[in-house]
Protein backbone atom coordinates (compact mmCIF):
# COMPACT_ATOMS: atom_id res chain seq x y z
CA UNK A 1 0.00 0.00 0.00
CA UNK A 2 1.21 3.49 -0.87
CA UNK A 3 0.54 5.90 2.01
CA UNK A 4 0.49 9.66 1.40
CA UNK A 5 0.48 11.65 4.65
CA UNK A 6 -0.21 15.18 3.47
CA UNK A 7 0.61 16.76 6.84
CA UNK A 8 4.25 15.76 6.35
CA UNK A 9 4.69 19.01 4.36
CA UNK A 10 3.66 22.48 5.47
CA UNK A 11 0.61 23.87 3.69
CA UNK A 12 -2.77 25.45 4.42
CA UNK A 13 -3.97 21.92 5.10
CA UNK A 14 -2.47 22.25 8.60
CA UNK A 15 -4.63 25.30 9.32
CA UNK A 16 -7.84 23.61 8.18
CA UNK A 17 -7.15 20.44 10.19
CA UNK A 18 -6.27 22.48 13.29
CA UNK A 19 -9.59 24.31 13.07
CA UNK A 20 -11.48 21.02 12.65
CA UNK A 21 -9.97 19.77 15.91
CA UNK A 22 -10.57 23.00 17.86
CA UNK A 23 -13.50 22.83 20.31
CA UNK A 24 -14.21 26.53 19.92
CA UNK A 25 -14.16 26.53 16.12
CA UNK A 26 -16.35 23.41 16.07
CA UNK A 27 -19.22 25.50 17.45
CA UNK A 28 -19.52 27.08 14.00
CA UNK A 29 -21.07 24.18 12.08
CA UNK A 30 -20.86 25.91 8.71
CA UNK A 31 -17.15 26.61 9.14
CA UNK A 32 -16.59 22.98 10.18
CA UNK A 33 -18.23 21.72 7.00
CA UNK A 34 -16.36 24.27 4.87
CA UNK A 35 -12.99 23.20 6.24
CA UNK A 36 -13.77 19.57 5.43
CA UNK A 37 -14.76 20.66 1.92
CA UNK A 38 -11.49 22.59 1.53
CA UNK A 39 -9.47 19.55 2.58
CA UNK A 40 -11.39 17.52 0.02
CA UNK A 41 -10.33 19.99 -2.65
CA UNK A 42 -6.68 19.79 -1.58
CA UNK A 43 -6.82 15.99 -1.63
CA UNK A 44 -8.43 15.97 -5.08
CA UNK A 45 -5.54 18.07 -6.40
CA UNK A 46 -2.95 15.77 -4.81
CA UNK A 47 -4.65 12.62 -6.12
CA UNK A 48 -4.88 14.12 -9.61
CA UNK A 49 -1.10 14.18 -9.83
CA UNK A 50 -1.07 10.36 -9.84
CA UNK A 51 -3.92 9.80 -12.30
CA UNK A 52 -3.44 9.08 -16.02
CA UNK A 53 -3.33 12.07 -18.39
CA UNK A 54 -3.48 12.44 -22.16
CA UNK A 55 -2.78 15.08 -24.78
CA UNK A 56 -5.70 16.86 -26.39
CA UNK A 57 -5.77 19.51 -29.10
CA UNK A 58 -7.61 22.56 -27.77
CA UNK A 59 -8.88 25.18 -30.19
CA UNK A 60 -8.41 28.74 -28.93
CA UNK A 61 -9.73 31.96 -30.55
CA UNK A 62 -6.27 32.47 -32.10
CA UNK A 63 -5.13 28.97 -32.91
CA UNK A 64 -4.72 25.54 -31.34
CA UNK A 65 -2.80 24.22 -28.35
CA UNK A 66 -1.77 20.72 -27.29
CA UNK A 67 -2.93 20.49 -23.69
CA UNK A 68 -2.83 17.86 -20.97
CA UNK A 69 -6.25 16.66 -19.76
CA UNK A 70 -7.38 13.80 -17.53
CA UNK A 71 -7.49 10.55 -19.47
CA UNK A 72 -10.62 9.57 -17.52
CA UNK A 73 -12.76 10.77 -14.65
CA UNK A 74 -12.72 8.72 -11.43
CA UNK A 75 -15.75 7.39 -9.57
CA UNK A 76 -16.23 9.12 -6.21
CA UNK A 77 -17.65 6.74 -3.58
CA UNK A 78 -18.61 8.40 -0.31
CA UNK A 79 -19.72 6.94 3.02
CA UNK A 80 -22.80 8.70 4.40
CA UNK A 81 -23.31 11.01 6.19
CA UNK A 82 -20.02 12.36 7.51
CA UNK A 83 -18.43 12.19 4.07
CA UNK A 84 -20.82 14.57 2.33
CA UNK A 85 -18.82 17.77 2.82
CA UNK A 86 -15.59 16.06 1.82
CA UNK A 87 -17.36 14.55 -1.19
CA UNK A 88 -18.37 18.03 -2.34
CA UNK A 89 -14.78 19.25 -2.09
CA UNK A 90 -13.48 16.37 -4.20
CA UNK A 91 -16.35 16.78 -6.66
CA UNK A 92 -15.50 20.48 -7.05
CA UNK A 93 -12.28 19.37 -8.76
CA UNK A 94 -13.43 16.14 -10.45
CA UNK A 95 -16.60 17.88 -11.60
CA UNK A 96 -17.49 15.36 -14.30
CA UNK A 97 -17.07 12.32 -12.07
CA UNK A 98 -19.68 9.64 -11.51
CA UNK A 99 -20.64 9.26 -7.85
CA UNK A 100 -21.56 6.42 -5.51
CA UNK A 101 -23.07 6.70 -2.02
CA UNK A 102 -22.98 4.07 0.70
CA UNK A 103 -24.37 3.95 4.23
CA UNK A 104 -22.06 2.33 6.77
CA UNK A 105 -22.66 2.78 10.47
CA UNK A 106 -21.68 1.28 13.79
CA UNK A 107 -24.31 -0.90 15.46
CA UNK A 108 -23.38 -0.88 19.14
CA UNK A 109 -24.06 -3.72 21.56
CA UNK A 110 -24.62 -3.71 25.33
CA UNK A 111 -21.09 -4.98 25.96
CA UNK A 112 -19.70 -1.84 24.17
CA UNK A 113 -18.65 -3.87 21.14
CA UNK A 114 -19.94 -2.89 17.70
CA UNK A 115 -20.30 -4.16 14.18
CA UNK A 116 -20.29 -2.22 10.91
CA UNK A 117 -23.59 -2.40 9.05
CA UNK A 118 -23.81 -1.49 5.34
CA UNK A 119 -27.47 -0.99 4.32
CA UNK A 120 -27.60 1.33 1.31
CA UNK A 121 -25.63 1.36 -1.92
CA UNK A 122 -26.20 3.56 -4.96
CA UNK A 123 -23.34 3.17 -7.41
CA UNK A 124 -22.53 3.23 -11.12
CA UNK A 125 -20.53 0.49 -12.78
CA UNK A 126 -16.99 0.69 -11.36
CA UNK A 127 -15.45 -2.17 -13.33
CA UNK A 128 -11.96 -1.29 -14.61
CA UNK A 129 -12.38 2.30 -13.43
CA UNK A 130 -10.48 4.49 -10.94
CA UNK A 131 -12.29 4.52 -7.61
CA UNK A 132 -11.87 7.19 -4.92
CA UNK A 133 -13.34 5.97 -1.62
CA UNK A 134 -14.05 8.90 0.71
CA UNK A 135 -14.47 8.59 4.50
CA UNK A 136 -13.34 11.44 6.80
CA UNK A 137 -12.37 9.31 9.80
CA UNK A 138 -10.25 6.19 9.36
CA UNK A 139 -10.56 4.70 12.85
CA UNK A 140 -10.54 0.89 12.89
CA UNK A 141 -10.62 0.66 9.08
CA UNK A 142 -13.55 -1.77 9.12
CA UNK A 143 -16.04 0.68 7.56
CA UNK A 144 -13.76 1.29 4.59
CA UNK A 145 -13.06 -2.41 4.08
CA UNK A 146 -16.74 -3.43 4.22
CA UNK A 147 -17.77 -0.51 2.02
CA UNK A 148 -15.24 -1.57 -0.59
CA UNK A 149 -16.51 -5.15 -0.43
CA UNK A 150 -20.06 -3.87 -1.02
CA UNK A 151 -18.90 -1.78 -3.99
CA UNK A 152 -17.40 -4.87 -5.63
CA UNK A 153 -20.99 -5.83 -6.52
CA UNK A 154 -20.68 -3.09 -9.15
CA UNK A 155 -17.37 -4.31 -10.61
CA UNK A 156 -13.67 -4.47 -9.84
CA UNK A 157 -11.85 -1.12 -10.12
CA UNK A 158 -8.43 -0.94 -11.70
CA UNK A 159 -7.24 1.55 -9.06
CA UNK A 160 -8.41 2.23 -5.51
CA UNK A 161 -7.62 5.47 -3.67
CA UNK A 162 -8.84 5.92 -0.08
CA UNK A 163 -9.19 9.53 1.14
CA UNK A 164 -9.49 10.32 4.87
CA UNK A 165 -9.09 13.46 6.98
CA UNK A 166 -7.71 11.80 10.09
CA UNK A 167 -6.53 8.22 10.47
CA UNK A 168 -5.38 6.13 13.39
CA UNK A 169 -2.19 4.12 13.10
CA UNK A 170 -4.20 0.97 13.88
CA UNK A 171 -6.64 1.73 11.08
CA UNK A 172 -3.84 2.26 8.59
CA UNK A 173 -2.24 -1.05 9.63
CA UNK A 174 -5.59 -2.80 9.20
CA UNK A 175 -6.06 -1.45 5.67
CA UNK A 176 -2.50 -2.35 4.75
CA UNK A 177 -3.50 -5.95 5.42
CA UNK A 178 -7.02 -5.88 3.97
CA UNK A 179 -6.51 -3.55 0.96
CA UNK A 180 -2.80 -3.89 0.12
CA UNK A 181 -3.20 -2.56 -3.43
CA UNK A 182 -4.93 0.66 -2.41
CA UNK A 183 -3.33 4.11 -2.31
CA UNK A 184 -4.10 5.90 0.96
CA UNK A 185 -4.37 9.69 1.25
CA UNK A 186 -4.48 11.11 4.80
CA UNK A 187 -4.58 14.72 5.96
CA UNK A 188 -3.27 13.81 9.44
CA UNK A 189 -2.63 10.71 11.56
CA UNK A 190 -3.15 10.09 15.29
CA UNK A 191 -1.59 7.42 17.47
CA UNK A 192 -4.44 5.80 19.35
CA UNK A 193 -8.01 4.51 19.51
CA UNK A 194 -10.04 4.50 22.72
CA UNK A 195 -12.00 1.49 24.02
CA UNK A 196 -14.99 2.47 21.85
CA UNK A 197 -12.90 2.54 18.67
CA UNK A 198 -12.75 6.34 18.29
CA UNK A 199 -9.58 8.18 17.25
CA UNK A 200 -7.64 9.91 20.04
CA UNK A 201 -7.22 12.89 20.07
CA UNK A 202 -9.14 13.00 16.77
CA UNK A 203 -11.85 15.64 16.51
CA UNK A 204 -15.05 13.98 17.71
CA UNK A 205 -17.92 12.72 15.56
CA UNK A 206 -17.52 14.37 12.16
CA UNK A 207 -21.10 13.60 11.15
CA UNK A 208 -22.63 15.07 14.31
CA UNK A 209 -20.41 18.16 14.13
CA UNK A 210 -21.41 18.70 10.50
CA UNK A 211 -25.12 18.00 10.64
CA UNK A 212 -26.26 17.69 14.26
CA UNK A 213 -26.47 14.85 16.76
CA UNK A 214 -28.35 11.71 15.73
CA UNK A 215 -30.64 9.65 17.93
Amino acid sequence: MQINLLSSHHSLLHQFVAELRDLQVQKDRMRFRKNIERIGQIMAYEVSRQLPWKEQIIQTPLGSHTSQVLAEQPVLATILRAGLSMHQGVLDYFDKADCAFISAYRKHHDDHSFEIVVEYLASPDIDKRILLLIDPMLATGQSIELTYQALLKRGIPKELHVLSLIASKAGVTYLQEKLPNATLWIADMDDALNDDGYIIPGLGDAGDLSYGEKL
